[in-house]
C-alpha cells in the first residue's frame, strides 16, 4: 500500500491493511475553525471537491445507515430512504453517529466503524478512478478506488447526493 503523509493507525487504515486493500493516506493541517471539513480537505490537498466524499449517518425508520456523498453537495434523505427500501430518513444526531461508529464528527470514516451499517455510496463516485474519504480523524483522508470502497463496506450505489 502506498502511503503519503502521516501514518494512519486508525480503525479504517487498519481494516484496509488487514484486507490488503490498496489506499493512499493524505494528511493535512486541520483548522478547528473550519466550517466544512470536506471543502477544507479539498483546498488543503489541492483535490477537486467532486473526488472528496463525506460520510454521513442518518436514521432510517429507526436504523442508523450511512450515506457517502461528495463534499460539495448534500445528502438527499428521500433518495437514501428509497435506495435502502425505507420510508423516512432523518440526519442522525451527532452523538449517536459518534457512538455507533467510534469516530468523531468531521472524521467519520465509512471504513472500520464499530459495527457495520447499511451504506449507500453516491453513484457519482463511479465516475472517478479514485475518491478520498475520511481515514478516521480530522486532517487525514484516504484515497481508494470506488470498487474497493464498495467491497470493504458492502455499500450499494445510487444517486443520493444533491447540489
Amino acid at each position: 500500500m502506498a502511503k503519503k503523509g502521516k501514518q494512519g493507525g486508525t480503525p479504517a487504515t487498519l481494516a484496509l491493511d488487514r484486507a490488503g486493500v490498496a489506499h493512499t493516506l493524505h494528511a493535512y493541517d486541520h483548522d478547528p475553525r473550519a466550517h466544512s471539513y470536506g471543502l477544507e480537505a479539498a483546498e488543503a490537498l489541492g483535490v477537486d471537491p467532486a473526488r472528496i466524499f463525506k460520510t454521513l449517518l442518518a436514521s432510517l425508520d429507526g436504523e442508523l445507515v450511512v450515506g457517502i456523498v461528495p463534499v460539495s453537495g448534500r445528502l438527499d434523505l428521500k433518495a437514501l430512504a428509497r435506495a435502502l427500501g425505507g420510508s423516512r430518513a432523518l440526519m442522525a444526531e451527532v452523538a449517536a453517529a459518534e457512538r455507533a461508529t467510534g469516530y468523531v464528527a468531521g472524521g467519520i470514516s465509512p471504513i472500520g466503524q464499530k459495527r457495520p451499517h447499511r451504506t449507500v455510496l453516491d453513484a457519482s463516485a463511479l465516475d472517478q478512478p479514485t475518491i478520498l474519504v475520511s481515514a478516521g480523524r480530522r486532517g487525514l483522508d484516504l484515497e481508494i478506488s470506488p470498487a474497493d470502497l464498495i467491497a470493504i463496506t458492502g455499500a450499494i450505489t445510487d444517486r443520493v447526493g444533491r447540489d
